[in-house]
């Protein structure tokens, strides 16, 4: 199995490349930031990707979601120091299929990526314990729920484009457009449109530039 690694501590990825060898994987690149972890998942396609989240130029949330566009095939494992409900479910939704917190040890990484790697859904006990959701699984189908349209909205809606604005810009009317906040509320179980943008930005759906 092909590996990718990306985590922005020179120390951490060395570490990581060496058990993963040491289990029989073929590390074959690592990445220090998010824009260099899409980049080189896209020219070395592997099997996973260990995605840490809190990394510089792009997070770890956006990188997942690119990656996932781009490579549907390959499956993205989140490695994180993080284990609150934001994070897991903002990893899920971006298109994880599992995500680990830094406690776990080597055999439990091994077993993960072995996991991921079949197509199936890992997460963490440690990182489960904090989700309110009954199934990640759920989350994450609620998310990808959202469609570009109301993605496309969201992102409006984060620099301040008024609903009318909006309707203009994309040829709607803006009964139309309530349409779509209404089904986003929903959606996102939020209730106005600044939690609604503040809900898609950290769950990784929308980027500010």
């Amino acid at each position: 199995m092909r590996l990718l690694i990306a985590d922005d501590h020179t120390m951490v990825r060395e570490g990581l490349c060496r058990a993963m060898q040491q289990a029989g994987f073929d590390v074959v690149a690592q990445a220090r930031d998010g824009e260099e972890a899409v980049q080189l998942a896209e020219i070395h396609r592997p099997d996973v990707v260990l995605m840490d989240l809190s990394m510089p130029v792009v997070s770890g949330i956006a990188a997942t979601k690119r990656v996932r566009k781009s490579l549907p095939s390959t499956a993205i494992l989140v490695l994180s120091m993080l284990s609150d409900e934001t994070a897991v479910t903002s990893a899920l939704g971006a298109g994880a299929d599992g995500y680990l917190v830094k406690d776990c040890t080597t055999a439990e990484l091994v077993d993960a990526v072995k996991q991921v790697g079949a197509g199936e859904h890992v997460v963490s006990p440690s990182a489960a314990e904090n989700l309110t959701e009954p199934s990640p699984a759920v989350r994450r189908e609620q998310l990808v729920a959202i469609t570009r349209r109301e993605e496309e909205l969201l992102r409006m809606m984060a620099t301040g484009v008024s609903i009318s604005e909006a309707a203009n810009r994309l040829y709607i009317s803006v009964k139309t457009v309530k349409n779509h906040l209404s089904s986003i509320y929903e959606k996102l179980d939020c209730h106005d449109r600044a939690q609604a943008v503040l809900k898609a930005l950290r769950m990784g759906i929308i980027q500010l530039d």
